[in-house]
């Protein structure tokens, strides 16, 4: 491992699954696998706004949004929305290649077109915008995180949450036993990179797995997550735990979820085995929303390269 990989490690360490926390307790990716703390319960709030693309980077707390029951996470879509991206299926630059491994570089999942009808929402800080689905929900108990910094939910239209975005993580950790390591899909993402960081890996979006291929649930050390990291794509066939926080001030922040089949809605037979599965996902319209999504990523005021109409969110 060399000296970059150390420093953005001991910078920001993502977490893993709730259950795998019992057995990695040291990673603090308690935000990310997004099995155990859904926004704090309460009246909704009007803090953020969804508008038209663009905005700075915002801060939240370090607790780990859970994603795991339909809508999870307290307080309502607050600010205004506008119509986002329309269509089309983000391009990725890896498959997905099996545990044990080392990755190659090849053509992304095949799967359909995204959602026709997007909007924009805006932090209630002001400071981050993404493009989502008309048809989902994003929740934003504004100013009720318990560390501050932003606690967003976004779920779908059948109100499963399909990502979570936390600002103002601060964590970690050095890394510990490597496991088989399985790349799905993978792209940069240059807007989110901070001024001044030309010595670390840019922000790069990821769908990717660690563990055993023959797993059928995901159980430590098996498990697979979508979201930004700001590690250097892996060359071997195994890797460090999942480390998907990437920097933006004042600390850390995370815009994704462990992938679970309960969750997101995954073709095939339910008996394969669970990395398989995260495979097959990722062919689906409903990843390509997902996907689509995380990495319209972007500091608020920041063009998405779409025409949206401003309207007020429900």
């Amino acid at each position: 491992m060399n000296q970059r990989m150390k420093r953005q490690q001991s910078a920001l360490w993502a977490a893993v699954p709730a259950p795998v926390l019992t057995v990695l307790p040291a990673l603090a990716l308690a935000a990310l696998l997004l099995g155990g703390c859904a926004a704090p319960p309460g009246p909704s709030a009007t803090g953020g706004s969804a508008t038209t693309p663009g905005t700075t980077p915002g801060t939240t707390s370090a607790t780990a949004p859970t994603g795991n029951s339909p809508g999870a996470g307290a307080g309502a879509e607050s600010g205004t929305t506008s119509p986002g991206p329309s269509s089309g299926s983000a391009s990725g630059n890896s498959p997905g290649t099996s545990p044990g491994t080392a990755p190659a570089a090849s053509s992304p999942p095949a799967a359909g077109p995204t959602s026709s009808g997007w909007k924009t929402f805006t932090t209630s800080d002001g400071t981050l915008s993404f493009d989502y689905p008309a048809a989902w929900t994003v929740k934003d108990p504004a100013g009720e995180a318990p560390l501050g910094g932003e606690f967003v939910d976004v779920l779908n239209a059948a109100g499963k949450q399909m990502a979570a975005l936390r600002t103002n993580i601060v964590t970690g950790a050095e890394c510990g036993d490597q496991q088989p390591y399985l790349l799905i899909d993978s792209e940069p993402m240059q807007a989110l990179t901070e001024p001044g960081a030309a010595d670390q890996a840019g922000p790069r979006y990821v769908f990717e797995g660690r563990g055993d291929a023959s797993a059928v649930k995901a159980t430590p050390p098996t498990y697979a997550s979508y979201g930004i990291t700001m590690m250097p794509e892996e060359t071997g066939p195994t890797s460090c735990p999942l480390f998907q926080l990437f920097l933006w001030p004042p600390s850390g922040a995370l815009f994704g979820q462990a992938y679970d089949p309960a969750r997101n809605t995954t073709p095939g037979d339910p008996g394969l085995p669970y990395l398989e599965k995260a495979k097959l996902y990722a062919t689906t319209a409903e990843y390509q929303d997902v996907r689509k999504m995380i990495t319209s990523l972007r500091p608020a005021g920041t063009a998405s390269g779409t025409s949206a109409v401003t309207e007020t969110a429900k």
